[in-house]
């Protein structure tokens, strides 16, 4: 019997192992010489901090940023004090990741005033490893490992575990913000006293009553070399700020020449009209140091439990809505959730967005509300919504103060505690920067006036002040009258 011969189309479906094992091989040898490609690429611009920077990092280094690199290499304590949006965290970054990937056995450091700053930072860092050569290093959440033997790791804020640790190079992000710095830099000086190891340590500059302020200012402390300049050195085309930017950003700060000064000109400024001082707002920052815990935002997607009161600081057009949650635990309160709406939005979409947070969380304790312009129909409007327990809030000038004094009080007790959270949307702001903005006067009927300069928001300020507010019962004002003879 004749048998069919096979067709062109099933001869061409036949496994062939033998060319599946020359294929293979062939992606073998690609690999090969991709990472050859590699190796060498990065072998070309070894100890070159400037081809680094470009063909690892892909960023067009500056002269200011070079200047950084020449005096991290010829230094062993570095204070740098930059204006935002320059590129601070993303130089040092990357000259601390050339370092560990160029010389063997390192044991580099990233600090800070939260476990999740420091975090922050070393993923930035593990976003330019993917350009080193494949397997040269292995990234964790909270360590990046050398094929050299080097590690970058990133630590919570907590002298205990700095001590517990051999470091060859530390950065200290955020100087200015971290609490118990002084216990902090005395951990930090014994261990690098056994390596002789480099510390670099930056901020934007906040209060002057500082370690990072006598860093780059004291004489005590000549042994660090400062850099620093103001926003005029980094502009384009001589930095990353451009005119348009630099525009924005002084628009966004009004009348607030201090934070300009803090901000842009990487000077220290405080009014001393502030309600709130520098100083105190700093050490409420909540990390394990100051109140055991590094305290993160939570998700308004994820349900959690607890005794929560909100704060909600109502507007529609020049200011912004802004929600507030914070949680009762045993005598202290943590800043658990913030919000800033963007314009527009209706305060349909607002109570909305409550509403869900409220069937994610479980009720609200109390959910105070400022209603100076819409008056009780807001409050009748939450009840519609299914909001439990809010209270309507009019911000007369005595219960502004009380409310104001009540912050106060509970952040000079250690008992208000906030995430150390920043933001670029929808507004450019930080929390430490937004508690820092109220103003205050003694007005000639002996009560105390606030207000805030022009250009600048204070809707955060309010909306925590709400919250805060929320834990305690709201006594009627007291009504003065004149009585007739």
């Amino acid at each position: 019997m004749r048998t069919k011969e096979p067709s062109k189309q099933n001869s061409s479906r036949r496994f062939r192992p033998d060319e599946v094992l020359k294929q293979r091989s062939g992606l073998r040898e690609d690999f090969k010489a991709y990472v050859a490609a590699k190796y060498s690429k990065v072998e070309e611009v070894k100890s070159d901090t400037t081809k680094f920077f470009v063909d690892v990092c892909r960023l067009k280094p500056f002269a200011y940023q070079l200047e950084l690199a020449q005096l991290y290499k010829q230094n062993q304590f570095l204070a740098v004090r930059w204006p935002r949006q320059t590129g601070k965290s993303t130089s040092i970054g990357g000259l601390l990741l050339q370092d560990a990937y160029e010389n063997p056995d390192l044991n580099v450091g990233f600090i800070g005033p939260s476990w999740r700053q420091t975090k922050l930072n070393l993923r930035r860092v593990a976003s330019f490893c993917r350009n080193l050569p494949p397997g040269s290093c292995s990234i964790q959440k909270t360590r990046i490992s050398f094929k050299n033997g080097s590690v970058i790791e990133a630590f919570p804020n907590n002298s205990d575990t700095i001590r517990g640790n051999t470091f060859h190079r530390l950065w200290w992000d955020e100087t200015n913000f971290t609490a118990g710095d002084e216990e902090l830099y005395d951990a930090i000086l014994f261990i690098l006293g056994t390596t002789n190891g480099k510390l670099i340590a930056s901020s934007t500059p906040f209060n002057s009553d500082s370690l990072f302020w006598k860093m780059c200012n004291h004489k005590d402390y000549s042994d660090f070399v400062r850099h620093h300049f103001s926003w005029e050195k980094a502009l384009d085309p001589l930095g990353l700020l451009n005119p348009q930017m630099i525009e924005r950003i002084r628009r966004q700060f009004g009348d607030d020449q201090a934070r300009w000064r803090r901000e842009m000109e990487a000077e220290w400024a405080e009014d001393e009209d502030v309600w709130l001082p520098q100083s105190l707002i700093v050490s409420c920052v909540g990390t394990a140091k100051s109140c055991g815990v590094d305290l993160e935002e939570y998700d308004e997607e994820k349900s959690y439990s607890g005794r929560f009161f909100a704060g909600l600081d109502l507007a529609q057009t020049r200011d912004y809505c802004v929600f507030s949650v914070v949680e009762s635990v045993n005598d202290r309160l943590y800043l658990r959730f913030l919000k800033i709406f963007p314009h527009p939005t209706t305060y349909a979409h607002v109570l909305g967005f409550i509403k869900l947070l409220q069937d994610h969380w479980g009720s609200f304790e109390k959910i105070r509300i400022d209603y100076t312009r819409e008056g009780p129909s807001i409050i009748a409007d939450m009840e519609t919504a299914g909001l439990d327990n809010a209270e309507g809030v009019n911000f007369s000038v005595p219960r502004k103060s009380e409310m104001a004094s009540l912050l106060k009080q509970r952040m000079s007790s250690h008992q208000f505690y906030y995430p150390l959270t920043n933001w670029e949307r929808p507004y450019r702001g930080d929390i430490c920067t937004e508690l820092n903005v109220e103003r205050y006067q003694l007005r000639k009927d002996a009560n105390i006036g606030f207000s805030h300069a022009s250009g600048t928001h204070d809707d955060v300020f309010w909306s925590i002040a709400l919250a805060i507010y929320g834990t305690v019962e709201m006594q009627p004002e007291p009504f003065l009258a004149i009585v007739p003879r």
